[in-house]
Formats: structure tokens, C-alpha cells, sequence
């Protein structure tokens, strides 16, 4: 279990990110147009994997527009912007906002990826949500950098995430 800042509170996670060199966890989360998204979907491609607690807060709404931005840098790398909002909530945030190069996946239905990849907060005022963390995954879907943001209230380290890329 990781422990977390939020506020002056210490939250703790259902977990831990998986580990380096491991593959990923299967998971299935709803895209915008309700459908199901599966890690398969993304085989053969780099994963940034932008993991928060909600698109309709100040730093979740930064990391979303930074990775955005910067996933038009990188070749055969998608961005993944993970949250437990609608679907319906993230589909506005991208539309108002023009971001189109990131995809929105949501853990609202089954809640299995917060359990599975360690980031559900199980205490605290968030409790229930995500916590904000950074997976990228190589071509074959391996852990090739991870990052539990010690504090939701900060950004993830984007360089250190992207260098793994270079």
C-alpha cells in the first residue's frame, strides 16, 4: 500500500503500482463513446499511462493538456488519461479544451483498475477515487517507468516519464 498527500492528510492506496519490468495488468475501462478499452487495444505501441483522481481539478486538467501536448513529440506512443469520471465528463474536458491526442478511459463501471494497479485511494476525502500516478509501458505492454506522485496536489515528473521514451 503507498501513502499519499492530499491536503494536510495522509491517504493511503488498495496497493502498489506494478513493479518495473512487469507486464502490465489486463484491464477493461469505458471510452468515451461507452465502448470497452483493453490494454490489447494498444499492443505494439508505447503507453503513457496519466492516472488521476479527476479531469474537473487544477492539476488533473494540467497533466491532461501537458501530456497532450507532448505526446505529438513522441513516435508510436499513446497517452492514456485514466480517471474514475464519466466518461461523459472527460469527453467534454477534450472537446472544450481542443485536446485530441490523448485517449480518455474511464474506471466508473467495474472499479477493477484502481484495485489491479494498486492506485484506489481507500481512505481519506478522495476515498474511492484514483490517485495520481505515471505508468509508461514499453511495446509489449512491460512497466518501463512508474511513478506514484507523493502528493495529488502536485504534477507528475513529465521528464522523467518521457525520457523513458527517447
Amino acid at each position: 500500500m503507498a501513502k499519499v498527500e492530499l491536503g494536510d492528510e495522509i491517504v493511503t492506496t488498495y496497493g502498489n503500482l506494478p513493479a518495473l519490468n512487469e507486464k502490465a495488468p489486463h484491464f477493461e475501462l469505458v471510452k468515451s463513446d461507452l465502448t470497452i478499452g483493453t490494454l490489447e487495444d494498444f499492443k505494439g505501441k508505447r503507453v503513457i499511462m496519466n492516472i488521476f483522481p479527476s479531469i474537473d481539478t487544477r492539476v488533473c486538467a494540467t497533466s491532461v493538456r501537458n501530456f497532450n501536448k507532448k505526446a505529438t513529440e513522441m513516435k508510436n506512443t499513446v497517452v492514456l488519461c485514466i480517471s474514475r469520471d464519466l466518461p461523459f465528463a472527460q469527453a467534454r474536458f477534450v472537446s472544450d479544451e481542443g485536446l485530441d491526442k490523448v485517449t480518455n478511459l474511464s474506471d466508473f463501471r467495474d472499479r477493477n483498475f484502481g484495485k489491479d494497479y494498486g492506485v484506489e485511494m481507500i481512505d481519506g476525502a478522495f476515498e474511492g477515487l484514483l490517485s495520481r500516478a505515471v505508468l509508461v509501458l514499453d511495446e509489449s505492454g512491460h512497466v518501463i517507468h512508474s511513478q506514484q506522485v507523493p502528493s495529488i496536489n502536485d504534477e507528475p515528473d513529465y521528464l522523467a516519464a518521457l525520457k523513458t521514451l527517447l
